[in-house]
Formats: structure tokens, sequence, C-alpha cells
């Protein structure tokens, strides 16, 4: 492939990656200025403001599919929630009052279902229009092993990238068994430079171990006679991948394996949204604060904010806030979790824990940029020590900002983790998060939040 074609492809793949992040972002400001514009509204003044706040936030995680449950969990759940905040916060600061009250609730409804329809034509039109030549392109896959199909699984997962993979080769006799459709096994290595030929393949993948490298480089010369873009697949699953990506330094290829979800732009807008949604809730809720303050104060002697050292991102260390709920202020090299029935816990601080109104002040924690509203919980210094030498990734958890609410959390792991097991539950959620993360992702873990404080019994 010559380095114009290799570089028209590259501009290809980043178009279509590009189109995805954007697509609901425009969508809901193109429906803000459609609502103007049938309201007899000037796109002006407010507008703008509302647009840019709107454009910053509605960034999509994983690419939705088309059917009725992605719709409502990846499309219009997340929609609702973003904008009802957004009213929320223009509710308490009277910046609602610019707006009529026809043109936001028809710009609210409509907007979810012009993002659904905007999915469905752009899933239809955008291998058509941005891959080579108008058309789909053919792709066969050296190596049949787990690598091998799980490649294939993401290319038939994903129409969108164009790739139609036409089958397999590999020179183990016991390919053909392990594949599902054995008769997706089209020969052997040998076999590839003339099939690549002969049925016009445009891709070949090769998924071979590296073990096999005297095999490839035997592959790679043979394969120099073909006009067919040639990619090499490593065999680096065996690690638990964290926003994993291809990158250079001056010329020489890197591949990322463990990698922030939240650098550049993405930690920009992430920490924009964080600034946001903490000073809404802190506008909205200092009476509440105030009282919980004076119910610390009056239940029990010590100080109303408890501060204990935490591990932060890049597993620095923090001073995160909380409202005390027991008599000790424990933060030394041992410190015993919170139990069901424990003695330590005075009668207001259990109904405080219950609700979680003991975790607000880490709101200011979220302004000052030592925590994020939504990301893996943090964990008292003495337990990080203990439980990096018996988890093993333990530490990656701390590749972000700890939150105030996580997807662990969401997913009943909140409250004490008195096992082992549940330690590794808790941090396999976590990186999970990490590896899917996204602005998104972020808003339907609170709204799953606000449901799961007032239900969950593992609060104590």
């Amino acid at each position: 492939m010559t380095n114009h074609t290799q570089w028209l492809f590259r501009q290809q793949l980043s178009v279509v990656s590009l189109t995805k992040i954007l697509l609901d972002p425009m969508v809901a400001v193109l429906v803000l200025i459609g609502c103007a514009i049938y309201f007899d509204e000037p796109f002006r003044g407010p507008y703008p403001i509302l647009a840019l706040i709107v454009f910053t936030l509605t960034f999509p995680g994983k690419w939705p599919e088309v059917n009725l449950r992605a719709f409502w969990y990846e499309i219009v759940m997340p929609w609702f929630f973003l904008s009802g905040l957004i009213l929320l916060f223009g509710f308490s600061t009277g910046y609602l009052d610019w707006f009529p009250p026809r043109l936001v609730m028809a710009w609210m409804l409509i907007t979810p279902v012009a993002m659904w329809a905007a999915h469905r034509v752009v899933r239809k039109i955008l291998p058509r229009l941005l891959l080579l030549e108008g058309g789909r392109r053919r792709a066969v896959i050296v190596g049949a092993g787990h690598l091998g199909t799980e490649l294939r699984g993401r290319f038939a997962g994903d129409r969108s990238l164009g790739v139609d993979v036409v089958g397999f080769f590999d020179d183990r006799a016991m390919a053909r068994t392990e594949l599902v459709d054995p008769g997706k096994l089209l020969g052997k290595l040998a076999d590839i430079p003339g099939y690549v030929n002969q049925h016009a393949i445009d891709l070949v993948y090769i998924t071979l171990p590296m073990a096999s490298q005297p095999r490839t480089m035997t592959l790679l010369d043979a394969l120099r006679d073909t006009t067919a873009s040639v990619y090499f697949v490593p065999d680096i699953f065996v690690s638990d991948l964290i926003q994993a990506r291809v990158d250079h330094i001056h010329g020489m290829p890197v591949v990322a394996l463990t990698e922030s979800p939240t650098l550049g732009v993405s930690g920009i807008g992430k920490r924009i949204s964080d600034v946001i949604i903490a000073g809404v809730i802190l506008l909205l809720i200092w009476p509440l604060l105030l009282a919980t303050a004076a119910g610390v104060k009056l239940s029990s002697p010590g100080p109303v904010i408890f501060r204990q050292r935490r591990y932060g991102l890049d597993g620095q260390e923090i001073i995160v806030y909380k409202f005390r709920s027991m008599t000790v202020c424990e933060d030394g090299d041992s410190v015993r979790q919170a139990g069901r029935s424990d003695n330590r816990i005075t009668r207001f601080g259990a109904f405080i824990r219950k609700t979680s109104i003991d975790e607000l002040p880490q709101f200011i924690n979220v302004l000052q940029g030592r925590m994020s509203v939504v990301g893996p919980r943090p964990h008292a210094v003495a337990h990080n020590e203990q439980y990096r030498k018996l988890i093993k990734g333990y530490m990656l958890r701390h590749k972000v900002k700890p939150g105030i609410t996580g997807w662990a959390q969401v997913n009943g792991l909140r409250g004490e983790t008195e096992t082992l097991d549940k330690m590794r539950a808790r941090i396999q959620y976590d990186i999970d998060y990490m590896r899917n993360w996204s602005l998104m992702f972020d808003l339907m873990i609170i709204a799953k939040t606000l449901a799961v404080v007032w239900r969950d019994q593992n609060a104590y």
C-alpha cells in the first residue's frame, strides 16, 4: 500500500471515530437550533451558552446497538438525566427564565428521538461514504485461535467498520475443530498470497503468536507480491487493557496497554462536568449540609468533619472529607472497616451513613480537583496497602480520580467488603469502568446512584 493510501485509510478511520464521538452532541445542538427557529427565538444570548454546555456534556459511551433496549438505556435515560440536571441548574439560578417553556419541552422530547434516527442513518451510510472505492473491504485472518476469532467477532459486531471477514488461514491440524464454522478455514499459510490475488482481498490480519515469528516473516515476504494491506494483531489480551491504543514516538510505534481514560480533551470534559454537577449540588444542598453539621455536633463529641488520607489519581495521597459518623477518627496504619451493628457508629451517624449524607462534603473535594463525581471509591491508605498485596491489578483503579459514587457501588458493592472475593469483584467493576469510560456513562451511574441509595441495604 502506498504512503498516500496509508494516509487516506488512517484519515477515514479517524473520520469514522470522530463521527461516532460528535454525532450525539451535534444532534442535541441542532435540535436546539431547530426549536429556536420554530418558536421564532433568535439564537443569541443564552442560547449559544446552553448549546456549548450541552455539546460539552453530551458525549456518548459505546456506539449503541439498533434496538429498543439500547435506545432506552444508552440514549433516552442518559439524555433525560443530563437535560434534567441542566433544568435544575437553570431553575436554581434563574437562567431557565430566558427560555420559553414550550421550547424547552420540545427540545427535551425531540432530541433523543433525533439521536436514535441519526444513529440508524449513520450506521447505513457511513461505510459507503468513508471507505476506499466506495465499498466494503474484504479481509482474511491469519490464525484461527482465540485472538483471530475475537477479531472476527468485533468486525461482525460493528458493520460501520466496513470490513467483511472472508475466512481464516492456519497451519495447525486442530484449527478446523476450534472454529465455530469450520467452513471458514480457507487453507494454510502458504495458500494466502494466491488466495489474496485471486479473490481481491483488501486486508490481511495476522493474529499468530509471537512464537510464530519465522512463519510470520515468511508470510510477510510472500505477501509483498500482493496489493493487500497487512496488519499485525499482537496478543496483548492476556493483560487488563484500559484504554489500549497505538501511538508513535517520532515514528517508533508503541502500544499503550493501561492508560488513563481522562487524558487530554476527555479530561477537560470530565473536569467541566464535575465542576458543574458539584457546583449545582452544593448550591442546592447547603441547608442540608448545615443541618447535618449541627446534628453531628450535637449527637456526640468530636469534630464535625472527618478527614482521612486516601489514594487519589496515580496513587498520590489526598485528604477526603466526610461528616463524622463514628466516635473515632481512624487514619493510621490499621483501619477497621465499619460493619453491621458496629458500636463505633453513633445513632445519628447510622442515619447519615445509611442515606449517604455523610459523603456529601466530598463535593468540596470535587471542586478542589482531588476527586470526581464518578470514579472508583477511594479506600483508606491502610486498606490500599493491604489489598494491593492480595489482589492482582488492584492499583490500576488509581489511573483515574476517585469518585463519590462508582460503577461498583451501583452494582451492589456499596458498603463493607468483608471478604476478599467481594473486594476482587469491586476492583473488577472499577477496571471495567475505566475501560468503558465516557461522560454519558458517568451520567448513567449518577442516575442509578439516586435509586440505589434509597433501597440498598449494604451501607451501615
